[in-house]
C-alpha cells in the first residue's frame, strides 16, 4: 500500500497540474486583465485571501498568486509539510474554480450550488450558535447504494447537521428525489473534487465574518476553524489521491476524515478513521468532533429537525393549506392555573385533515395553555412567536405569519405518511415542555378547525393581542428598570455583546428585551444577563457607566464604551449575522440601510455583502451599523444624530415592510406625514447623484439636518 504521505503529495500534484491547465486555457481566452469576482461576497477568493492575504481582481492577479501557492505544495514528509500541501491542495482547488466564475457569474446554471454568497454564511449566524445546526458533514463519492446515501443525508439532516455533497452521491439523492437545496441544509456544491474549495471559502468566511480573523494569519484561521467550526469529511470507497490532498488540508483545519476505504487508507487517531459499515459513519463521526445531539422525541410519523425550517411546500405538492387570507386562522398561548390543565391533552375539535379534500384550504386554530408557578404573562408572545420555528421543523410542513393571520401548508408527503391536525398539538407540546421546563410545568394543546369554533375563539383571541400589544407599547428604555446582554454568539465572535433594550432588539433581529427576560429567568446562568442602568452618562444618546462595565467584562475588555443610539460615537459592536447594516451616505447627509436578502447595490456604491465588509466580528466601526429590521421604526435609531429622520434609502421589500410602524414613528417625532414615501429604493436609483436629486424633489428632511462628519 502506498504510504500516506506520498499520496498527500501526488494528489496535490494532480489538482496543481489541473489547476496549471485550467489557468492557462482560461487566459488564453480571457486575457490576463479579465476581471475576477466571486459573486455576492466582499473576500474576493477567500481561500487565497486567508493563507495569501492575497487580494484577487484580475486573472493576472491570480496567475501571480498561484505561482506563490505553489511553493505550499512541499513534497516533505515533515507532518507542517504535510499539512501545508494540503492546504496548497485547496488554493490549487479555488483556482479551478474562479477561471469557471472568471467567465460568468453562474457557470453551474443551477444544476449544482457552486460558490456560497456571504449572505449565506451570515444566514446560519444565528442556528450556528444556538446549535441548531451542530455541525457541518462534507460527503464525497458514491455510497454503497442509493438506499445508503439517502440514509446517511436523511440521517445528518434529523440531526441539524448541515449537509455539502461532492461527487457521484449527488446523482444518488437526485435518484431517491431527495429534496435538495441552501434552505433545507442539504447542498450539491459540485460533481467534482475540486469544488471542495466552495466549502473551504464558506469556512474561512465565517472566521472572517464572525472571528475578525485577519487575511493571512494562518494560525488564527487554523484555531478558528479547529474550534469553533464543527466539521468532519465522509469519503466513501474509493478514495483517490487527490482526495487525500484534501483531506490533509481538512485534518489541518480540525476536520477528521471518516472513511469505510480499508484498502487503501491509513489509519491515524482523531484524523482518519476507518469505519467499514456506513451505517454507522453518523456515531463515528460525531464521536470524532466530540458533537453531542439533544434529540427531543416528537410522536409523529415525519422527521423533525430544524434542517426542515427552510423547506418550501409548493401548491402542486401540497394537500392542506390553511389560508389566513379567506378563513378565520389563529395561534395562542395562554397561561392557565395548573389545576385547569390536564397535561399533554391534545384536543382536536372539528374534523380531521383526512375529510378535507385534497388541495383544500381551510381555517384552523391553536392554543397552547400552559401553567407554572414561574409563568408569567410576559413570557406567552415569547413561546407563541416560537411556533414558528417549531412548526416549521417537521418534514413536510411550512409555516408563515403569526397571531391571525397565518398560512400553513401541509405536503401530499407528510400527508400521506400519517401527519394529521392533532400532530400539530404534539410538536407544540413537546417544544414547550423541552424549552421552557423551567417555568412551565403543564401544558394542553387544542386544535380548532371547525368554523363556529374558530371564530369565536380568534375574537378572544385578538383581545388578548390587544391587551399586550398595549403592555409592549409602555414598555420604553426609561420605564424599565434594566436592560439584558445577550453574549449568544461569542461561540463564533469572541469579543460581540448586544445590549438589548425595550426600543433596541439584538440586531439578529431574534431577541427581544422580553425574549432576553424570558432567556434570563429560564437559565440564570446563561447568554442573557441582567443588566443594570443606575449611573447615568447621558440617557440622551444611551450611556450609562454600568452598562459600559458590563460591555467591557463581557467582550473580555475588547471594548470600553458603547453609545446605544449612535451610529458615529462608540458604535454597538455586530457579529455578523445581523439582518441590515446601515452606513452613512455623506453627500445626503443620511443614512443608507440594506437587507441581508437584497442582492444588488446601494447608492454608497457597495453591496450588502461590501458594507457588512466592514464591521462584524465584534468591532466598533463609526459611520457603519449591523441591525434588526425592526429597529428602524424604533425611536432610540439613531437618536444621537436625529433619528429615523436621516433615512435616505432603503430596498424597497424593506420600506414596505417597516413602513407602518416607521410613518408612525416619523410622524410622532417630526409631524411628517407618508415619511417612508420620501426615502429612496432601487426602483429610484442606486446612485449618489440620483439619489440627491430624489431626496430634494421629496424635501426630504436629512438634506436640512446638521452634517454627520
Amino acid at each position: 500500500m502506498k504510504k500516506l504521505f506520498d499520496r498527500v503529495f501526488d494528489g496535490a500534484d494532480e489538482m496543481f497540474a489541473l489547476a496549471q491547465k485550467t489557468i492557462d486555457e482560461t487566459i488564453a481566452e480571457l486575457g490576463e486583465s479579465a476581471p475576477l469576482a466571486m459573486p455576492n461576497t466582499a473576500y474576493g477568493l477567500a481561500v487565497y485571501s486567508a493563507y495569501l492575504a492575497k487580494n484577487i481582481n484580475t486573472l493576472g492577479d491570480l496567475k501571480a498568486a498561484f505561482e506563490e501557492a505553489k511553493a505550499w505544495n512541499r513534497h516533505d514528509p515533515r507532518l507542517k509539510h504535510v499539512f501545508s500541501t494540503g492546504m496548497g491542495t485547496f488554493m490549487a482547488a479555488e483556482t479551478i474554480e474562479a477561471c469557471k466564475y472568471a467567465k460568468g457569474p453562474d457557470p453551474y446554471k443551477g444544476e449544482y450550488h457552486g460558490h456560497l454568497t456571504d449572505a449565506e454564511v451570515r444566514e446560519l449566524g444565528v442556528p450556528l450558535v444556538t446549535d441548531d445546526i451542530p455541525g457541518f458533514v462534507v460527503i464525497h463519492g458514491a455510497a454503497p447504494s442509493d438506499e445508503e446515501a439517502i440514509e446517511l443525508i436523511k440521517g445528518y439532516q434529523t440531526r441539524g447537521i448541515f449537509v455539502f455533497l461532492l461527487g457521484e452521491v449527488i446523482e444518488q439523492a437526485r435518484r431517491k428525489e431527495l429534496n435538495m437545496g441552501f434552505p433545507v441544509r442539504v447542498v450539491a456544491v459540485g460533481p467534482d473534487i475540486w469544488q471542495v474549495a466552495h466549502i473551504i471559502s464558506f469556512v474561512y468566511r465565517a472566521a472572517m465574518i464572525f472571528g475578525a480573523v485577519q487575511p493571512g494569519d494562518r494560525w488564527e484561521f487554523d484555531d478558528y476553524t479547529f474550534y469553533r467550526i464543527h466539521a468532519f469529511v465522509n469519503a466513501f470507497d474509493p478514495v483517490s489521491d487527490i482526495v487525500v490532498a484534501c483531506g490533509a488540508g481538512a485534518i489541518a483545519m480540525g476536520f477528521p476524515v471518516i472513511t469505510d476505504d480499508e484498502k487503501d487508507m491509513w489509519r491515524v487517531p482523531k484524523s482518519i478513521l476507518i469505519q467499514k459499515d456506513t451505517a454507522n459513519f453518523i456515531e463515528t463521526s460525531l464521536e470524532a468532533r466530540d458533537i453531542k445531539i439533544k434529540i427531543t422525541n416528537i410522536d409523529i410519523p415525519v422527521a423533525f429537525s430544524t434542517a426542515f425550517e427552510g423547506e418550501i411546500v409548493r401548491k402542486k405538492d401540497m394537500r392542506i393549506d390553511v389560508d389566513g387570507s379567506k378563513f378565520e386562522t389563529f395561534e395562542l398561548v395562554r397561561t392557565a392555573e395548573l389545576h385547569e390543565i390536564e397535561d399533554h391533552c391534545i384536543e382536536l375539535i372539528g374534523p380531521d385533515f383526512d375529510t378535507f379534500e385534497a388541495g383544500s384550504s381551510i381555517g384552523f386554530g391553536m392554543i397552547a395553555e400552559v401553567g407554572g408557578k414561574n409563568m408569567q404573562s410576559d413570557f406567552e408572545p415569547v413561546f407563541e412567536r416560537n411556533f414558528h420555528n417549531f412548526l416549521n421543523c417537521v418534514e413536510g410542513v411550512m409555516h408563515t405569519g403569526q397571531r391571525d393571520v397565518l398560512r400553513i401548508r401541509v405536503s401530499s408527503a407528510a400527508y400521506d405518511a400519517g401527519f394529521r391536525a392533532k400532530h400539530f398539538g404534539e410538536v407544540l407540546y413537546a417544544k414547550i415542555m423541552s424549552e421552557y421546563d423551567a417555568v412551565v410545568d403543564k401544558c394542553q394543546v387544542t386544535i380548532i378547525t371547525d368554523p363556529d369554533v374558530l371564530k369565536k375563539e380568534r375574537a378572544d383571541a385578538k383581545k388578548l393581542y390587544d391587551k399586550r400589544d398595549e403592555r409592549l407599547g409602555s414598555l420604553t428604555d426609561e420605564s424599565v428598570e434594566v436592560f439584558y446582554n445577550c453574549i449568544l454568539c461569542q461561540s463564533f465572535s469572541p469579543s460581540h455583546v448586544c445590549i438589548v433594550t425595550p426600543e433596541r432588539l439584538g440586531l439578529c433581529g431574534a431577541v427581544s428585551w422580553l425574549d432576553a427576560k424570558a432567556t434570563n429567568q429560564l437559565d440564570p446562568n446563561g447568554p442573557c444577563q441582567v443588566v443594570t442602568k443606575e449611573r447615568v452618562i447621558d440617557e440622551n444618546i444611551g450611556i450609562w457607566e454600568d452598562v459600559n462595565e458590563c460591555v467591557f467584562k463581557s467582550s473580555h475588555g475588547s471594548l470600553e464604551q458603547v453609545t446605544l443610539y449612535s451610529i458615529m460615537n462608540d458604535p454597538m459592536t455586530s457579529c455578523g449575522c445581523f439582518e441590515c447594516i446601515c452606513g452613512i451616505e455623506p453627500f445626503s447627509n443620511g443614512v443608507v440601510i440594506v437587507n441581508r436578502e437584497h442582492q444588488g447595490m446601494t447608492p454608497l456604491g457597495m453591496s450588502f455583502a461590501e458594507m457588512a465588509s466592514m464591521t462584524g466580528g465584534g468591532v466598533q466601526t463609526p459611520g457603519f451599523m449591523g441591525h434588526g429590521k425592526q429597529f428602524i421604526s424604533s425611536r432610540k435609531f439613531m437618536k444621537a444624530e436625529g433619528g429615523p429622520a436621516r433615512i435616505v434609502w432603503m430596498p424597497k421589500a424593506l420600506k414596505d415592510l417597516v413602513r407602518p410602524k416607521l410613518d408612525r414613528t416619523a410622524q410622532d417625532l417630526y409631524g411628517i406625514e407618508g415619511f417612508t414615501d420620501k426615502i429612496a429604493d432601487e426602483s429610484v436609483t442606486d446612485e449618489a447623484e440620483a439619489l440627491l436629486a430624489y431626496l430634494a424633489e421629496q424635501a426630504h428632511p436629512a438634506l436640512e439636518m446638521e452634517p454627520l462628519i
